[in-house]
This record gives C-alpha cells, structure tokens and sequence, in this order.
C-alpha cells in the first residue's frame, strides 16, 4: 500500500504505479521508533528504480475495482506499497521501489519478572518489546503491582485497585471489595471484584467465602454467560471469570481466591494509580497516593484509595491511618508442606520464567495467620496461573494431598492447563494466536463443548436444547411435548405441537365421577381421559341411626358413591347406653344385670338377663330395717338409743324416753332426737346436804325421786331460809340440756296446839315456811322431736316463816289438815323445783 503524501498511512489508501522498470539500487536509508520500554529500527535496502509517465491512483481505499485514475506524483513524494514496500518518486518519472527489512530489537527486562510481549509497530511491518501492566492479587490479599512490587494489606473497606490519572476512558476502573474473612478481624480476603466502564458496571462476587464459585451481575442485574454488550464482554475461562475489553486490549480476571489485570502498556503507560500502582517498569513510584505523592510504603498508600461503599458505612474514603497495618506474623511458626511446593521439583521448570520467592512469603503468611482456612492453596494456585501465562504448564494440585484438590461436573475432568477459550461447535476451531493456557474443567478427549453458554460435551456437532440434550443433525425428538428436528443452520432446533390421536371419550355424568388425565406410559404428552371416582363430590349424608344401630355403606359395582342403611350393632340398650354381649349392666341395686347374646327378634337388639341380689335382714341394738328409696334390701335405721350402763347391762330408749339407772336412782338416762339423729344423755341428781343425825329416829326417807333422802328434824329446828339446788326441768318430755340453778324455802316454823282455860279450849297455833319474794326466769328446753322451746318457773328469791289458819274442829282433823299443808307444801316444792328426771 502506498500514499502520495510520502508518510507513514494505514494501508487502505494507495497509489500504484501503471508501468515499472528495474534499474538498479539504492544506498540504505535507516529510521528508528520508540515504544513502552524498549524500541525496535526498520532498514530500507535494495531499492530498486522504476520509470514511468504516469502515476495512476486508485482513488479509493477499497478494492471494489473501480476505474483508476491518472496523476502526477512530485519529486521526494514517497508512498508505501503491500508488502512493507515503499515507493519514492526521485525525478524524471522514475519511482524507487525500497523494501522494508524489521531487525529484532534487544529484548528488554520488565520490572515485574514476566516477559516482554511483541507489539506490532504503526507502521504495520516491524514489531517493538512491551512489558505489560500486570497488577495480580490473592489469598488474604497480597498484591504484586504493575510493576512487580510486592505488599500484603489486610483493609475490609472497598478500594481502587486502578483508575486513570488523566481520564481518556469515559468511568473506567477497577475496584475490589475487601472483608475480614478470620473471626479475629486480623485479616482480610475478596469478596467481589467491580470493573467499571463507560454505561456498565461488572461485579464479579464469591458465591461461597473462600470458594472458586462466582456469580457475575452486570449493573446489579444477574447475567449469563457469555455476555456481551457495549464494547465489552464476560465469559469463562478454566477455573476464572473473564471481564474483556477488546477496544482498551485488556482483562480481568477473578475466580474467588485471586484476581489479575492485565492492560497494555502503549494504552495505559505512566497513567495508571491505585492499589496495583504506575504502570512504568518502575517500582520507585507504584505507592503513589492519590495526591500523587509517594508513601513510605504500600500498606500505607493502599488506606488512602477507599471508595464510597454503601454497605460499608464504617469506612470513610480519605481517612489517613494512624499507623501502618502489620503484614507480619507476632510469632514465628512453623513453615507449612504446602508452601515449600512452591520452591520444590513441582514447580522447578517454572523458576527460571517467574521466581517463587513472592508467593512463598505470601503462602507462608497466610499459614501462619489462617492455619485453618487453606488459603496456602491461593498462594500456589495464582504462581500457578502467572507460569501458565508464560507457557509454562505446572500441574500441581495432584501433590497437594487433596487439600487443595478441585472437583469437576461428572461430564467434564480437570486440566492444569488447558484453552483459554475451549473450542465449541458454533467456534469450530481453536483461536490459534493463542498459546497460553489456564487450568479448569474440559470437555474429555474426543469431544468438545457444544457452545460457550452451554456446558454440554458433544461428540459430533449438533443440537442442544433445553433439556440439554446433545442431538445430531437430523435427529427427530419430542421435548416439552413438542414434536422437534435438529436441522444444521438457523436455530438449530424446530418444533411445533405434539400431535394426540383421538381417543373415545367416557362420559362421568354419574354421581361422585370426574374426568381426570392420566399418565399415557406409550406417549408422555397425551394423556388418557379416564372417570375417577371422588366420594367428597357425593351429595347422600348417611343416616343417623338410633342407639344399638350403627351405618353401614357400600358401593354398588357400576356407581361412584355409597348407599347408606343401618344395621344392628348385636348390642343391649339401657338408659342411652350401649353394653356389649356379657357385660354387666347396672339396672338397681336389687338386680345382677348383664348383656346376653339373645337378640329380641322385635327390636333387634340383645337382651339384658337379671336375677335378684339375696338381702340380710340382721340389724344392730337399736336399729330398724326399713324401706329406702333406690336400696334394695332397705336400710338399717336407729329408732332408739342404746345406752351402755356401768354395770355392763344395754338399756334402748326411745326418743323422749328418760329411766332410772336399775341400780342407782340417782342416774337418769334419756334419748332425745336433733336434726333426725338420735342423741343419748346420762344425767346425775345432786341432792342437797344431808344429816341422818339430825332426824327424828325412824323418819328418814327418800324423796319421790328415789335418790335423795329426807326426815322429819330434831327438836332443835332448822331456821326457815332458802335452799339452792343444780338440776335439770322437764316439761312436756322437753329438757334443759344444762342443770339449771334453783331455790325453794326450806325450815322449821313454830306450830303448836294447847288447851286454853280462859277460852275453854284447845288453842292453835300455825306457822309456816313460805316465799316472801320470788321472780319468774327462762330457760329453753329441748323436744325429742328437735325443736326448741322457752319455759318460765318461779325463782324464790326469800324465805320467813308465816302464820297460817289452823284447823280446830278436833285433833284428827288437825291432823288431817296438818297432813294436807305438808302436801301442799309439797306440792308448792314440786311446782317451784321439779323433779329432774
């Protein structure tokens, strides 16, 4: 390609010469260009001449054979030609024709240990050495910079790890979002991994902490894989998360445990700043603050690119520590097996391209911090990945004794190095400018992944779908009751509805009967249209039947719902209750009830047999049988008291009945009822002070009571006073039940008879003891029946002996009348004191 301005052009626009001779050469002409950290020369030689008239241009860029037309190039006018060949027009129409020939340039050595990388110069014909920023993370974390610089920092905030000093791309940037992944707080690990650019924000989060499981949201909205959209894509390569943006020539790549970023450095050289540093092949300036001075060191520095997190209220972006974080264990232990694969025979092909000694430190940390979670595995996994990247496969998991093992789906196994991106049907071939490699899960030998959203391993190329189903072409399948074909070209896949043949349908129109589909075991999608029977449609309730019946139900051969009858249940019934065969049953007292097995053919129910209980009739001293309502036998009564005497002798009184001890008058006994319970009393009679020796001799006798005793006195008289006395008073069969305080006069008076001379006859003189003052009291006396009443007797209050009329007509009638005032007096005695009983 060649242009008439005679500079450096892309190759669309040309002019090509119409007739070319050879005449000779020229001397060597030399340019140099300058790019990233090394530069690469061009030499012109062999120039060879060309004469001619004209110089006829294509006037267009394209090759779509228009016409040509003629012009005329001016001496020193230089274009270039196909074939990195350019083309000087000198003088008098002759056109030196000058080859381009790249010398390789010195290859240089980048500042973070990896290789150099060819970048092809503008020109389009030579090529220059370029060391890529590549900014990689992991474990608890540690970060190697663009540069190769070397940090751990253990902040639980959300943090650049790089963004633009001077904006070229519209809200381009990458961050990392950071948690304590210990209880201790001591430490930290990724929890996401946000790549922001232009309209969309890719966030790359651990399903699981400490897990290669990742769930990818694209402006907080979950997205399958592989996605692309606005000049920027996401999909899965091995065991990492890929976020690419083919217009910057750049990556990022995530997997839960590390994370890298790799960029161009001809794109972003000496413009970049965060966690991950200045891309320059400089370490002297990767700790540069956001001010864009350069602190003592990266633990420092990575404080101070916080970013605004919602969900972390506890961090404040600007906020200067006041002391750097420790990034080195408080004691020393002991170094783990796991790390020392890093310097051993596994990895040994890999020292000479990248030096473990970073990752060691870092797997040795993390032991020592973490010994619990694993995290030495990070360690060798992301030296692992770098080696890889500089095409040198390791295959190290194996060596690890399971702990740092990786399981594959059943349909895939695992590779320590396998494609980057894995050859699909829909690719048909392997991107052949790419020889690195990545670990993860493959499709096995002899068969290869169907299509990059679809995780199906195919043998022969065809069709998947949704029942991730691999199907040749051709093949005819029913899916989703869908009869489908896969055809090569289009969709793939075309389907249009399962066809059903007819079938006689049944009619349910009986009672309790519904249609209902039924699985068809010779074709899925057409079920068989059968009658089932549902007995909760049926609207005939059963009957209620009476006691000793119970329902019975069946159903008829040809119908869906029960009939309904009762029948006997071979029962007795009494008083609503049911008894089964030879059970007792309670029917009185009187009778021995039980349920036999004869049924009454009338009510169809058993018969309940009875026989009599036999009665004693044997009641104790003083107790009745007599008829109680509901007993049976009746029930003994107590119709009278039994009273038991000091003499061993039983005397029975009937209420209200009072008797005398049989030996000794001065005991009384009654029987009394109170509230229909039969309530015996013994009752002792005080007689007053007695002296037989002041009695007349052969006058002593006993009072109407039968217990005190009495005389006629001596001579000497006993004064007339009053006499007090403790009894009981009965009136009408009701008692006091206390003794009751009474008086009653008691003495001799002066009585005499003589013969007067003056008067010619016996003279008389009477005197007795009488009341002078009385008072009448109460007392409330008790009834055999239980009731109570209130009696009044006269209370003498004093005594004096009173003159009384004699009876004159002769000595017998004075007697006589003597005879009938002691009885009145002692009947008055009586009236006033009654006789306890």
């Amino acid at each position: 390609l060649l242009t008439p301005s005679g500079s450096i052009s892309p190759p669309s626009v040309s002019t090509v010469p119409s007739v070319v001779t050879t005449a000779g050469t020229t001397p060597t002409q030399s340019f140099t260009t300058t790019f990233g950290t090394s530069s690469s020369s061009s030499t012109i030689v062999s120039a060879t001449t060309i004469t001619t008239s004209t110089i006829v241009s294509s006037g267009s860029a394209s090759t779509s054979g228009t016409t040509p037309t003629s012009t005329t190039a001016p001496p020193g006018q230089s274009w270039w030609l196909c074939n990195c060949t350019k083309a000087v027009c000198v003088e008098n129409n002759t056109v030196v024709i000058i080859p381009v020939i790249c010398e390789p340039p010195p290859k240089p050595t980048c500042a973070n240990g990896l290789a150099p990388v060819q970048v092809i110069d503008d020109d389009l014909c030579c090529w220059h050495w370029e060391c890529d920023c590549y900014c990689t993370g992991w474990g608890d974390p540690h970060y190697l910079t663009f540069d190769g610089l070397y940090y751990s920092y253990q902040g639980n905030c959300t943090y650049v790890l790089v963004e633009e000093i001077n904006k070229t791309v519209d809200n381009f940037g990458v961050y990392i979002d950071n948690y304590h992944c210990d209880t201790r707080d001591v430490v930290s690990c990724p929890r996401a991994l946000i790549v922001r650019h232009e309209t969309q924000e890719v966030r790359l989060a651990t399903v699981t902490p400490n897990t290669v499981q990742v769930e990818v949201t694209v402006n907080k909205q979950a997205v399958a894989l592989p996605y692309k959209k606005f000049g920027l894509s996401i999909y899965e390569s091995g065991i990492n998360h890929v976020v690419e943006i083919p217009e910057l020539k750049m990556n990022v790549t995530f997997n839960g445990l590390s994370f890298s970023i790799r960029m161009p450095y001809s794109l972003f050289g000496n413009n970049t700043q965060g966690q991950c540093g200045i891309c320059n092949n400089n370490t002297a300036d990767d700790c540069r603050l956001p001010n864009g001075d350069i602190a003592e060191s990266c633990e420092i520095m990575a404080d101070h690119w916080q970013v605004v997190d919602p969900s972390k209220p506890q961090c404040s972006p600007g906020l200067i520590p006041t002391k750097a974080p420790s990034t080195t264990t408080v004691q020393p232990c002991k170094e783990s097996s796991m790390c020392e694969l890093l310097w051993g025979s596994v990895f040994k092909k890999c020292h000479e391209v990248v030096k473990p000694d970073k990752y060691y430190a870092a797997c040795i940390f993390d032991s020592c911090t973490l010994p619990d979670l694993n995290l030495e595995c990070s360690s060798l996994q992301i030296y692992a990945a770098v080696c890889a990247d500089q095409n040198v496969c390791i295959d190290w998991r194996s060596h690890t004794n399971g702990v740092c093992s990786y399981e594959c789906p059943e349909h895939k196994e695992y590779r320590a190095c396998g494609p980057i991106k894995e050859t699909t049907c829909k690719s048909s071939q392997q991107n052949e400018t790419s020889v690195k490699q990545v670990e993860g899960c493959f499709c096995p030998n002899g068969t290869m992944l169907h299509d990059a959203g679809v995780d199906v391993c195919v043998k022969t190329c065809g069709c998947v779908g949704l029942d991730m189903i691999p199907r040749e072409f051709g093949e005819k399948f029913t899916a989703d009751c869908q009869d489908c074909v896969c055809l090569e070209g289009g969709n793939g896949i075309v389907c249009e509805p399962h066809k059903c043949p007819e079938q006689n349908k049944k009619s349910c129109s009986g009672k309790g009967f519904y249609e209902v589909n039924e699985v068809n075991s010779e074709d899925l999608c057409c079920p068989i249209v059968t009658c089932k029977c549902n007995t909760s449609l049926c609207t005939t309730e059963p009957p209620k039947c009476t006691l000793g019946f119970e329902v019975y139900s069946y159903i008829p051969s040809d119908q869906c719902c029960p009939v309904y009858q009762c029948v006997p249940k071979k029962v007795c019934v009494y008083q609503n209750a049911e008894f089964l065969p030879n059970s007792s049953v309670f029917v009185d007292k009187c009778q021995d009830c039980f349920c036999s097995n004869e049924v009454n053919i009338s009510t169809q129910l058993n018969i309940i047999s009875c026989e009599h209980i036999p009665c004693d009739t044997y009641c104790e001293l003083g107790y009745e049988r007599q008829p109680v309502q509901g007993e049976c036998c009746g029930k003994c009564v107590q119709t009278k008291c039994v009273i038991h005497t000091s003499y061993g002798s039983n005397l029975t009184l009937s209420p209200g009945e009072f008797i005398n001890d049989p030996y000794n008058n001065c005991t009384i006994y009654s029987c009394t009822s109170l509230h229909n319970q039969l309530i015996s009393s013994t009752s002792e009679i005080t007689c007053p002070a007695f002296n037989e020796e002041s009695c007349k001799p052969g006058t002593v006798t006993f009072l109407p009571n039968g217990c005190c005793r009495t005389c006629a006195p001596l001579d000497s008289p006993t004064p007339c006073s009053v006499r007090e006395r403790e009894d009981f008073i009965v009136y009408k069969n009701c008692r006091s039940l206390e003794r009751v305080v009474m008086t009653e006069c008691e003495g001799t008076c002066g009585t005499f008879s003589l013969y007067s001379v003056e008067a010619s006859s016996m003279e008389h003189s009477c005197s007795c003891c009488k009341e002078v003052e009385t008072s009448l009291k109460e007392v409330e006396l008790t009834c055999p029946s239980g009731d109570s009443i209130t009696h009044k007797y006269v209370y003498v209050e004093s005594c004096s002996c009173q003159d009384t009329q004699c009876d004159i007509s002769n000595s017998s009638e004075s007697q006589s009348t003597e005879e009938n005032d002691e009885s009145a007096s002692n009947d008055v005695k009586r009236a006033i004191s009654l006789t306890s009983k």
